[in-house]
C-alpha cells in the first residue's frame, strides 16, 4: 500500500520527511556509538526467529534497516513484510532484489496521525487549544502477521503527534504524559495479540560537561510478561551533539513473548 498525495503532503508538513532524513545523519555522524546496539539488536532477532520458526515476519518501524539483519531473515523464512509510515527511497531500491520480501507503508498508530492533524484544523498557528483529552488513540490492526518485530519504534510513535500539539496545544505536562503512555499501551495491546519481539528504549541518560547525569523515563508502559529479556546500552550521542549539548545514552530493553491466546 502507499499513501496517497494528500496523505503525504500531511507528512511534509507534520516534519516527517526532515525527522525521517535526520535519523539517518546522525547515525553517520554517530555510527561508531551505534555498533554495539547494531549486533545487539540484529542477534537478538535472529535468536527469536531460531526460537519461533516463522513462515511470515512483520516489522513494524523498519526505518533504514540498520538494525534489522534482513539478508539473513530472509533465508529463515518464507514472508518478511516491512512496515514504516513513509520507506526511505533508499530502502525501496536496498530491498528491490529480495523475492520474499514485501513494503507497506501504513501508520503503525492505527491512524493517529491523521486523527490529531484534522483535531488541529488548517490555518495558522496562532490561537492555542486547550490540550485534547479526548482525541482518539486507534487499536492498530493488522491480520495475520506472522512473528511480530517492533524495531526502536514505541518510544517514537509519540514524535509527529506531538508536534503538532506542541504547535496548536496549551502544554500540560499530566495530558502529554498520559496521551504519551495510552499511544505506548495501544502499541503493546497489538504486540501481545501475536508472538513478538519488542525492542526499544526505556530511559535516556544525559551527562553534562560537569560530569553531572540526569535520567529520562521513555518507555512509559509496562512491558508485558515474556520468554526472554535482555538489556543494554546504546551510546547514542557519542560526540554530544544533541540540541543541549549534553551527551545522552540509552538503556534499552529486548524481550520475546508468545500469545497464549
Amino acid at each position: 500500500m502507499t499513501h496517497s498525495p494528500s496523505y503525504r503532503r500531511i507528512l511534509h508538513r507534520m516534519g516527517y520527511y526532515d525527522y525521517q532524513q535526520g535519523l539517518i545523519v546522525n547515525y553517520m555522524n554517530q555510527g561508531e556509538g551505534w555498533l554495539n546496539h547494531q549486533k545487539k539488536c540484529r542477534d537478538f532477532i535472529l535468536n527469536a526467529i531460531d526460537f519461533f520458526l516463522p513462515e511470515k515476519i512483520t516489522v513494524l518501524g523498519s526505518g533504514w534497516l540498520l538494525e534489522l539483519p534482513l539478508i539473513e531473515m530472509s533465508e529463515k523464512t518464507d514472508e518478511i513484510i516491512l512496515v514504516d509510515i513513509i520507506h526511505p527511497p533508499e530502502v525501496i531500491e536496498q530491498t528491490a532484489g529480495i523475492k520474499n520480501l514485501k513494503l507497506l507503508e501504513d501508520d503503525i498508530t492505527g491512524g493517529l496521525v491523521e486523527e490529531v492533524w484534522k483535531w488541529a484544523g488548517k490555518g495558522i498557528f496562532l490561537n492555542r487549544k486547550s490540550f485534547p483529552e479526548m482525541i482518539n488513540i486507534p487499536n492498530y490492526n493488522l491480520e495475520d502477521p506472522g512473528l511480530v518485530i517492533s524495531l526502536n519504534v514505541l518510544t517514537q510513535l509519540e514524535t509527529l503527534p506531538l508536534r503538532i500539539l506542541e504547535k496548536k496545544a496549551v502544554q500540560d505536562k499530566e495530558k502529554i504524559y498520559s496521551f504519551r503512555k495510552k499511544i505506548q499501551d495501544k502499541h503493546i495491546s497489538f504486540l501481545k495479540k501475536h508472538k513478538s519481539v519488542l525492542i526499544s528504549d526505556t530511559n535516556e541518560i544525559f551527562m553534562d560537561s560537569a560530569g553531572g547525569t540526569t535520567e529520562e523515563r521513555t518507555m512509559l508502559t509496562r512491558l508485558p510478561e515474556c520468554i526472554s529479556k535482555e538489556t543494554w546500552m546504546w551510546d547514542l550521542d557519542l560526540k554530544g551533539s544533541n540540541f543541549n549539548r549534553k551527551k545522552s545514552v540509552m538503556e534499552v530493553s529486548a524481550v520475546i513473548f508468545d500469545y497464549n491466546g
